[in-house]
């Protein structure tokens, strides 16, 4: 069952979103988008008759009650956003009354999720490793359980539309859809967006496929990039995790970040993609700073011949010409990861330049794009070119790990 040929009349529908929104030290809202993405989910509730129940974490509360993260201080912007006056309920364990008041057309609130440990399911105050640890997590596995259906009495219908979570197995985003038959759960419209986006990408690409994998270590994406070995006709490395390909190879890196236990690694993705037939593109330059700081002096070097005292922290123009030229010649592209040390402001001119260059692979080749990860987003954003790609993902770590080929519990708990 889909989302737009459900008919909400009547329903109460307990809606899985996405509302961790940065607060300022007043408790204000710096940032509504992810608000804004929830809405025509929850919009098309209520305009079919429907009424709403929103849960959401906040923050990392570790099973406590936080005040500094409480989802109280959003009511306001998200009445404002979803033109409806919405309550809210100071504790989303019991919450029954405000649930059962609820009349077609209104809208609620849940408190903060993650001020229950049952959300996420981890034993709270005992130590990893231990006995103690061992019987926790098997009787907070049952009290997640039973979290998950006291969530789920509140509804008729249950819909997720948090894909930033969809990679965790919590109580409200996979646990709560076993309470529901398959024609009363069903994806959100961003959920569906993301999920689409990113099949467009794995499973339908189009060639030349060009996967650009930046960051600052292989470890994180070293899943990422075995997986796409077997779909890519281009994979282009940058940033912190370049390095240690580099001196996998011999090559002098100077201060550069690197990860050392990680060359046999760096090597063996050398030597496939080798055997693959896919061409893989390391700087063949870097800006380099004296020390890791925006004002240091700056000078390029060769990739492999950085000299002792210096680092790595750029893509230089000679590493950004080749890669303009793969990127404008691809038919997909997938943009995760910074090429240098995008929060400085002297070393992000790299990464800009990669977001002008899938910004005009798409608008002027018609290429499909797909961004996503906090600083390809955050590029995107700065530059004002998110409009100008196919798709901006909404979940770093969730489409890193779709992406590798992992099972998400949030849709595989609805989809199956």
């Amino acid at each position: 069952m889909t989302i737009e040929e459900f008919n909400f009349a009547g329903k109460k529908a307990i809606v899985r979103v996405d509302f961790n929104v940065p607060l300022d030290e007043n408790g204000k809202v710096t940032d509504e988008t992810r608000i804004r993405g929830a809405l025509p989910t929850l919009k098309k509730i209520l305009a079919d008759g429907g009424s709403v129940i929103m849960m959401s974490h906040m923050g990392k509360p570790k099973g406590k009650v936080n005040e500094k993260l409480s989802l109280g201080q959003i009511v306001g912007n998200v009445s404002n956003l979803l033109g409806v006056d919405v309550k809210f309920a100071k504790d989303c364990g019991n919450a029954d009354a405000e649930a059962a008041a609820l009349q077609p057309g209104e809208a609620l609130l849940l408190e903060n999720l993650r001020f229950y440990p049952e959300e996420e399911g981890k034993p709270v105050g005992v130590e990893k490793g231990t006995p103690e640890f061992d019987e926790a997590k098997k009787a907070m596995k049952e009290s997640q359980v039973n979290f998950a259906k006291k969530l789920a009495s509140y509804a008729d219908v249950y819909v997720n539309d948090a894909f930033g979570t969809a990679h965790r197995r919590h109580a409200s985003t996979a646990v709560i859809a076993d309470y529901f038959d398959a024609d009363s759960k069903m994806l959100g419209f961003l959920m569906e967006k993301e999920v689409t986006a990113i099949d467009s990408v794995l499973k339908n690409a189009q060639h030349p496929f060009t996967a650009i994998i930046g960051g600052s270590k292989v470890s994180s994406k070293l899943g990422v990039i075995q997986n796409l070995l077997d779909k890519v006709d281009n994979l282009i490395i940058g940033g912190g995790m370049g390095y240690t390909f580099i001196k996998a190879q011999g090559g002098k890196i100077g201060n550069s970040l690197h990860e050392d236990d990680l060359m046999p690694e760096a090597l063996n993705v050398i030597a496939a993609a080798k055997e693959k037939g896919v061409n893989l593109s390391l700087s063949v330059a870097t800006l380099c700073g004296k020390e890791f700081s925006n004002d240091t002096e700056r000078k390029v070097f060769p990739i492999n011949d950085i000299p002792d005292e210096w680092e790595g922290m750029d893509a230089s123009e000679a590493s950004l010409a080749e890669w303009k030229k793969i990127i404008l010649s691809s038919k997909t592209i997938l943009w995760n990861g910074p090429v240098g040390v995008f929060e400085f402001e002297n070393f992000a001119h790299g990464t800009g330049e990669i977001a002008k260059y899938v910004a005009e692979a798409t608008q002027i080749n018609g290429a499909f794009s797909l961004v996503g990860g906090g600083d390809s987003v955050a590029a995107v954003n700065k530059f004002g070119l998110a409009d100008k790609v196919s798709y901006v993902s909404t979940g770093g770590g969730a489409m890193l790990e779709a992406i590798e080929g992992k099972v998400l519990p949030g849709v595989a708990a609805i989809k199956g």
